[in-house]
């Protein structure tokens, strides 16, 4: 288990060193789409449009060398890779359950008005912002 770049003595608490693993739009996402089952890269790609190959490829670069998902090189002609979470991985998925519950009470469907508001509207973001 290595780690890319990370700042050890430099978090403030363990949310900090969290969110450093698995900070950015896609990871979570990529973590999401391992928990459902094995993929190869291309099904992955088609699980998270949006994404670019570079920046999947250097996401799942960087979440190997975390010890958060599994590359595993089948020898077969054409080449087969598969990425699959380590159980590292598989405990990061549970932790993010309940986020993943807050986002669907408070966002996706708890309030008349959750998952209403659009980066056009007219509406504060934060309580009290103007």
């Amino acid at each position: 288990m290595g780690t890319t770049g990370r700042r050890p003595g430099a978090y403030v608490c363990g949310i900090d060193a969290a969110m450093d693993v698995i900070g950015g739009k896609w990871k979570v996402l990529i973590l999401w789409a391992l928990n459902e089952r094995p993929c190869r890269f291309g099904e992955l790609r088609r699980e998270l449009p949006g994404i670019t190959e570079k920046v999947l490829a250097s996401h799942l670069r960087e979440m190997e060398a975390d010890g958060l998902v599994h590359r595993e090189a089948y020898d077969e002609v054409p080449p087969r890779v598969e990425y699959s979470l380590t159980p590292r991985g598989v405990s990061l998925n549970e932790a993010l359950e309940p986020l993943g519950a807050w986002g669907r009470a408070n966002v996706l469907g708890g309030s008349p008005a959750a998952g209403q508001v659009r980066e056009d509207h007219d509406v504060p973001l934060v309580p009290g912002a103007a």
